[in-house]
């Protein structure tokens, strides 16, 4: 397996796994913050616009997770973390996390729903700590442009240097 920096001939690869993995959501976060699809093309190339940096793992030629990584001045926000569902716990989604910390230098946060535990489990046994409440609502607001509902029902997680810092 392989990580490489993304093209636009991804972009279809990449909307398709988010979407496929992103249905664990359904039933898990908030009735009013599901969607389908959950990540439409418009907000996944409005995303790309932003400056988020999508890193794909690939094997034989085959797009089997996504992850994206935004500047953000101080800190560097993993962003929008997707395996195919057929690909998951085969260590696709650690492979592209240690792939996209490496690129940084920076203190690293990652937001998710506070629901889902899964992906929580996920960032804690990759060495990140979920950060306390009063942080989590001033770095939501501060780093991400999400609705307030999005910031009432997410957490951050924080890698150590991060937590180091404060």
């Amino acid at each position: 397996m392989q990580v490489r920096r993304s093209t636009l001939a991804d972009v279809p690869a990449i909307f398709a796994i988010v979407n496929d993995a992103a249905v664990a959501y359904r039933g898990v976060i908030p009735a009013d913050r599901w969607h389908e699809p959950y990540m439409p093309m418009a907000e996944l190339e409005s995303e790309i616009a932003a400056g988020v940096q999508f890193w794909v793992a690939e094997e034989d030629g085959e797009v089997l997770g996504v992850m994206g990584i935004q500047d953000k001045g101080e800190v560097a926000l993993v962003r929008h973390a997707y395996t195919a569902s057929a690909a998951q716990r085969k260590g696709v989604g650690t492979k592209l996390l240690r792939h996209v910390e490496a690129l940084s230098g920076k203190p690293v946060l990652i937001g998710t729903w506070a629901d889902a535990r899964w992906a929580i489990d996920f960032y804690v046994r990759n060495g990140y700590s979920v950060v306390p409440h009063a942080d989590k609502e001033r770095l939501l607001r501060k780093y991400w442009s999400i609705p307030p509902r999005q910031v009432e029902t997410s957490v951050v997680l924080a890698d150590r240097r991060w937590i180091a810092q404060q």
